[in-house]
C-alpha cells in the first residue's frame, strides 16, 4: 500500500513538473517580427486607370522575418498621399487570410479607397500604401511605403442599398419617416412613379438623417444638394443610374386602357398618388365578332420626355396570346411589362364576367411591389 502512494506521489510531482515546464514555455513564446523591408509592385508612382466592373491590382512585397521561424500574417494598409497610417483610410488582409506576401484587390474597391481621399469621380490623385507585419499579437508597422496615382471612372464609388424621395415637392412630404422608396432596377439603377409639385427634393440613400444626400445638377446625379420645383404638379417616371451619374425624367401625362378590338383607348385612367392609376365603376363592353365577342386590351402610357417630346409606351402581357382571365389565373397574368404597339400581340383577357359589366380597374407602377401589375374587379 505504502509502494503504491510513494507511486502516485511520484507521478503527481512528475506531471506538476510538467505542467510548470509547459506554461514556462508558453509565457515565452516569440512574437518578434522585422518589418517588411522590400516592397516590390506596383511600381512606386505606378498609374492605374481604375476599372471597377473587371478590373483587378496585385500587391507584393519581401517576405517578414520572425525570429522563431513562424508564420508571419500580413495586412496591407492604404492612406491619402500625405497620410502617416496613423488614421489609415483603409485596410487588407493579404491573401489566404493573411498569410501570402501578396494582396489581389479589385478596382471596386481601390475606387472606394480612392473616394475616401477625396479622388472625385473621373479625376486623378495618389493613394500612399504599405504593408504591416504581425504573428497575430504584436504588429509591426511600416517601415517603407510606395504611392500609386489613379484615376477614378465616372460614378459613384459606392451605391447606396435602398433610395428614398423626400421634400416639400414629394408626395410624402419633408419628413424623411415618410420618404418614397425608389423600387431598384439594377445593381446600380433606381426607378420610381410619382408626382411632383412646386418646391423641393432631394433624393436619400436611406431613410435616417445621418443617410447621404444626392441632387440633380446640369442633368447629372450628384452627391448634396437639392432640386426646385416651380409650376404645376406633375405625374414622372424618375430613373436613376449611379453607375452612369444618369437621371432621366419622364413625365407621365395620361394611362389608358387601350381596347384592340376597337384599336383605341377604352378608359382614361386618373392618377391616384404612389405610383397607382384607379378608374371606379368602368363600363367594359366586348366587340361581337362573326365568331364570337372581342375582349383582348393592354395599357397605354402618352408620355414626354426632357426635351418636350411626345411619346406613347405600351405595357402588356408576357404571353403573346392569352386565354381569358379566370380565378385560376396566376398573379403573373396581370404583371405589366413593356411591349411593342401591335394592334393583337401581347395583350390580356378580360374574365368573361367583365362583359356588359361597371369594373374597378387598377394599374400598380408602384415601388412596394415586387413586379408592375394590374386588376379588374367586375362589381
Amino acid at each position: 500500500m505504502k509502494r503504491i502512494y510513494g507511486n502516485m506521489l511520484m507521478l503527481m510531482v512528475i506531471s506538476l513538473t510538467g505542467l510548470t515546464f509547459s506554461c514556462k514555455k508558453d509565457k515565452e513564446i516569440n512574437t518578434n517580427v522585422a518589418p517588411v523591408a522590400i516592397l516590390y509592385g506596383p511600381d512606386n508612382n505606378k498609374y492605374i486607370k481604375l476599372d471597377p466592373k473587371a478590373g483587378t491590382q496585385v500587391f507584393e512585397w519581401q517576405q517578414a522575418r520572425a525570429e522563431d521561424g513562424g508564420l508571419v500574417l500580413y495586412e496591407v494598409v492604404f492612406d491619402k498621399e500625405t497620410g502617416d497610417f496613423s488614421n489609415p483610410l483603409f485596410s487588407m488582409v493579404s491573401d489566404e487570410k493573411g498569410q501570402r506576401t501578396k494582396l489581389t484587390i479589385s478596382d471596386a474597391d481601390l475606387n472606394k479607397i480612392a473616394n475616401k481621399a477625396g479622388i472625385q469621380a473621373l479625376g486623378k490623385g495618389k493613394l500612399k500604401w504599405t504593408v504591416w507585419a504581425s504573428k497575430g499579437v504584436n504588429v509591426v508597422k511600416e517601415s517603407v511605403s510606395r504611392l500609386i496615382e489613379v484615376e477614378r471612372p465616372l460614378g459613384f464609388a459606392e451605391i447606396p442599398a435602398d433610395l428614398y424621395l423626400t421634400g416639400t415637392a414629394t408626395e410624402g412630404g419633408a419628413d424623411l419617416a415618410t420618404a418614397l422608396r425608389f423600387k431598384k432596377t439594377g445593381v446600380a439603377s433606381f426607378e420610381i412613379y410619382t408626382s411632383l409639385k412646386a418646391g423641393t427634393y432631394r433624393f436619400m440613400g436611406g431613410n435616417s438623417a445621418n443617410a447621404k444626400a444626392y441632387s440633380i445638377a446640369n442633368g447629372n446625379l450628384v452627391e448634396g444638394g437639392e432640386v426646385t420645383v416651380t409650376g404645376a404638379t406633375k405625374v414622372y417616371r424618375i430613373r436613376l443610374d449611379f453607375e452612369n451619374v444618369v437621371a432621366t425624367y419622364t413625365e407621365i401625362t395620361s394611362v389608358g386602357l387601350w381596347f384592340a378590338p376597337n384599336n383605341n383607348i377604352m378608359h382614361v385612367l386618373p392618377y391616384t398618388g404612389g405610383g397607382i392609376w384607379k378608374i371606379a365603376n368602368a363600363p367594359v363592353v366586348f366587340r361581337q365578332e362573326s365568331w364570337g365577342r372581342d375582349e383582348r386590351y393592354k395599357f397605354r402610357l402618352s408620355t414626354v420626355n426632357a426635351a418636350g417630346t411626345p411619346g406613347v409606351e405600351n405595357f402588356g402581357s408576357s404571353n403573346r396570346d392569352n386565354q381569358r382571365a379566370d380565378a385560376n389565373s396566376p398573379a403573373s397574368y396581370f404583371y405589366l411589362l413593356p411591349v411593342d404597339n401591335s394592334q393583337w400581340d401581347n395583350t390580356y383577357k378580360f374574365a368573361t364576367a367583365a362583359d356588359n359589366k361597371n369594373c374597378d380597374i387598377i394599374v400598380n407602377f408602384s415601388s412596394t411591389v415586387s413586379n408592375y401589375t394590374h386588376s379588374v374587379t367586375v362589381k
